[in-house]
């Protein structure tokens, strides 16, 4: 291959929607050179069309392998044949159930196989899960690279799993810091306080499912209004977002008497003008890689609060640590979290410009492209 031949990228992905992984190979996508590169995105199950509009680039193409329910061997077959059609240069996998067909990439003797962890399944908190990790030891042979979001992923790589060192690669997600930095609040209708001042405004953006968590920050909400309830017209909470938990999570938030107090926005799309209109973002997860939100709300000079997991540490700055990273079943300590910013209002102003200096120093987009970068010009090399 010639310096100036374009790299041809396949990316094997689940489903492509709404997701933080997703996002980011939207992000990498967007900013790669469209000169240097052309990119299959091939799904196992299809991809939602809306989302796919977030993709700027003219050098995409879509590709489905139609994987039916339950083990469909019939999956690597078709895979097998459309990259006997495609002949990427690069086979770069994402998350546990793509790294089985890695094996038809070696068969087809692809240059460069990339399999990326991007975070856990909420049945798989941590990577505990038995019959997990012997498909990940068995099926890792057929990768060339891992790429790993935070160090307890990295940490999982290598020392549960077995992975050397030398082919593990962290590459942290990178947000578009401009984009969030000056867009502009969004309006979301909230009713003002009792004395005709504009409430503290609580968001949390994300997926409505397990593995976020939801039912922790409404119970810490609740907690936090039942032992301080002089702040009940002066706090508000808002949920962004959609996923199997929503109807759950609304019947959670009238049995805690919080429906006044509580808003689901529902999917949207003007996440950086969200962002913008928040006072402090909330991260209740029970598992994560690395958060896109928590990034692109430090971006936006927006407060944060998160979990202790997955690789929100490795986001926050230090001064936050100790009380900013709560635990994730431990509801009196988030609500004490929460808490601080309204009994200390001048903390707002302080630790939103904290974390966006801190973001726009460590976890810049072009960063993130650039590394990846380094990782599919390995092709080149090859004889």
């Amino acid at each position: 291959m010639t310096e100036h031949t374009p790299l041809h990228i396949a990316h094997l992905i689940w489903h492509f929607s709404t997701g933080g992984l997703e996002n980011g190979v939207v992000n990498l996508i967007n900013h790669l050179p469209e000169t240097d590169y052309v990119h299959s995105i091939i799904t196992l199950t299809g991809h939602d069309t809306d989302f796919v509009k977030r993709i700027t680039a003219n050098n995409v193409n879509f590709y489905c392998l139609h994987k039916k329910p339950g083990h469909d061997w019939g999956t690597f077959s078709r895979l097998n044949s459309l990259l006997k059609q495609l002949q990427p240069d690069v086979l770069h996998s994402r998350n546990l159930a793509t790294l089985e067909l890695q094996a038809v990439g070696w068969w087809r003797g692809i240059p460069l196989r990339l399999h990326g962890e991007h975070g856990w399944d909420v049945n798989d908190v941590g990577g505990s899960n038995r019959k997990n990790r012997l498909i990940r030891r068995i099926f890792q042979r057929f990768a060339q690279r891992f790429i790993c979001l935070s160090a307890e992923s990295e940490h999982y790589l290598n020392q549960i799993i077995g992975i050397k060192k030398r082919r593990i690669s962290r590459i942290c997600n990178g947000v578009d810091t401009g984009l969030f930095a000056n867009a502009l609040a969004a309006d979301i209708a909230l009713d003002k306080a009792a004395d005709g001042n504009k409430p503290l405004l609580f968001v949390s953006v994300g997926r409505l499912a397990p593995v976020k968590n939801h039912t922790l920050l409404l119970d810490a909400f609740a907690l936090l209004l039942q032992q301080q309830p002089q702040y009940c017209n002066r706090a508000r909470l808002v949920i962004v977002g959609d996923g199997p938990c929503r109807q759950n999570l609304e019947l959670q938030c009238q049995q805690l008497q919080l429906s006044d107090l509580v808003s689901f926005t529902g999917q949207r799309d003007d996440i950086a003008q969200i962002m913008q209109a928040t006072d402090v973002f909330v991260l209740p997860s029970l598992a994560e890689g690395i958060s896109n939100t928590l990034l692109e709300a430090m971006a936006a000079g927006t407060p944060v609060i998160a979990t202790n997991v997955g690789g929100n540490p490795d986001l926050l700055p230090e001064p936050l640590k100790q009380t900013n990273l709560v635990a994730s079943g431990n509801p009196s300590q988030l609500a004490n979290a929460m808490l601080r910013y309204l009994q200390q209002p001048q903390a707002l102003e302080a630790d939103a410009q904290l974390v966006k200096n801190h973001c726009h120093q460590h976890f810049s987009i072009d960063t993130m492209v650039n590394r990846y970068r380094e990782l599919y010009e390995l092709t080149r090399m090859q004889p």
